[in-house]
């Protein structure tokens, strides 16, 4: 059975942890949902979901209406114990999908970052795979609060709620892991635009940044997606 991938923004893809889905022969199905095609409601032949992330906040319904309808299918996908994994926006939608607060408008976190994983998060099936932590890519102003009955699994310095679990196996992870640095160098190119407002230094920074921790965060984000991947 196909994994299901939902695109919540352009440019915005599955980016490394494809590439690692396509070496492990893994199929999956994309659903373009910001260009219109249509979130299935639900779960239906799909083995697991994905939620990708996106430049929108979660509760902006009026401008990008499908969003309610990822969460309902988060909710499905939950309820017949099928692996979820929301990232960045998606993290933030799966909160949602559990009541949680969606908190909007902090200051930015952006760039490679240190994540540190929980005690849980250390004895994870997933998260396990963070070791003691090590720095990941980051590109958010908003978080959530932890959904009752969550698992915390993660935090950073700057945002408590970096990764939980709901049950055995929906994950919600705010940091792009599926992001190396290739697929970090396309961003800083395409997406210029919307980086050098709340960054103008990036293209200063990058480089020097890549250096000291892109090699890490990529070996890190391999082996998350590798653990998630299991899960199926």
């Amino acid at each position: 059975m196909p994994l299901l991938v939902i695109e919540n923004y352009p440019k915005a893809d599955l980016a490394a942890f494809g590439r690692k889905a396509d070496a492990m022969g893994i199929a999956y199905r994309v659903v373009r949902a910001y260009a219109g095609e249509t979130v299935p409601d639900s779960a239906g032949h799909h083995s697991g979901l994905v939620v990708l992330g996106g430049g929108q906040d979660a509760l902006a319904d009026a401008q990008y209406p499908f969003l309610p309808d990822v969460c309902e299918l988060i909710r499905r996908f939950h309820e017949e114990s099928r692996p979820v994994l929301g990232i960045c926006l998606g993290c933030q939608l799966i909160g949602r999908a559990f009541g949680a607060d969606n908190i909007l408008a902090r200051p930015i976190e952006f760039g490679w970052h240190q994540v540190t994983p929980t005690a849980a998060g250390r004895n994870d099936p997933v998260l396990k795979a963070l070791g003691e932590g090590g720095p990941l890519f980051h590109w958010h102003t908003d978080t959530v609060s932890l959904p009752e009955g969550a698992v915390h699994l993660a935090s950073s310095a700057m945002t408590p709620i970096q990764a939980f679990r709901m049950g055995r196996a929906t994950y919600a992870i705010q940091f792009h892991f599926e992001a190396a640095l290739e697929d970090v160098t396309g961003w800083s190119h395409h997406l210029a635009d919307e980086i050098l407002p709340h960054t103008p230094d990036w293209p200063e920074r990058m480089e020097q940044e890549a250096r000291l921790n892109a090699g890490e965060a990529d070996r890190i984000g391999t082996a998350l997606t590798e653990a998630w991947l299991g899960l199926l």
